[in-house]
């Protein structure tokens, strides 16, 4: 599957990480361009590219990896999503005044129309994402929210294919509570015994 990365830095190059040794090809993208990802992408091994953030954008599985404040920016101007998967990895820190009952993944939902969206990474710190997900007691616990059953399903089997544990939390309403900074899941590090 074709994977991008709406930003390009620990958390992003983690999951490029798990994706390119697994065989899918990455294209990284970040606001400062193409050119400044060089040695990122040769580190990464030739399943990886840099891009432009659209490039990345057109990707069938697309990761949000961009601090609170730039998520509005990162999406404003991209081409249709038209159905294709965009993985929100951030977290709503400072919390975002003005949400009301909304999850901070339902914003984002709401600044990709026609992407489906998943919640995930968002609970585990960025040293275990970047570790092997695989231990000898058993596979990092990896949560994940969204509306679309189908986006879900497709997600499940790509985190497990990297080598996680994945657990569905429910919808993005439902679910994006109880991952979001405060909630119960956030910060939870657990393994999955297999």
């Amino acid at each position: 599957m074709n994977c991008g990365t709406i930003g390009a830095g620990t958390v992003a190059e983690a999951i490029a990480a798990h994706l390119v040794a697994v065989g899918h090809p990455v294209i990284l993208s970040n606001r400062r361009g193409p050119a400044t990802l060089r040695d990122l992408v040769t580190r990464l091994g030739p399943l990886a590219s840099a891009g432009t953030v659209a490039e990345a954008a057109a990707a069938d599985l697309v990761f949000l990896a961009v601090g609170w404040a730039e998520v509005r920016d990162a999406l404003a101007g991209l081409p249709p999503w038209h159905g294709r998967i965009l993985v929100d990895t951030t977290n709503a820190i400072p919390a975002p005044a003005g949400l009301g009952a909304e999850t901070a993944s339902e914003f984002v939902a709401g600044q990709a129309p026609g992407a489906r969206v998943v919640k995930a990474f968002d609970t585990l710190f960025a040293r275990y994402i970047a570790a092997d997900p695989r231990h000898p007691a058993g596979r990092q616990l990896l949560f994940y929210a969204g509306d679309d059953d189908g986006a879900k399903d497709t997600f499940h089997s790509i985190a497990d294919e990297i080598g996680f544990a994945p657990v569905d939390a429910g919808t993005l309403r439902e679910g994006g509570r109880l991952m979001q900074v405060g909630g119960p899941l956030s910060a939870l590090h657990a393994l999955k015994q297999d």
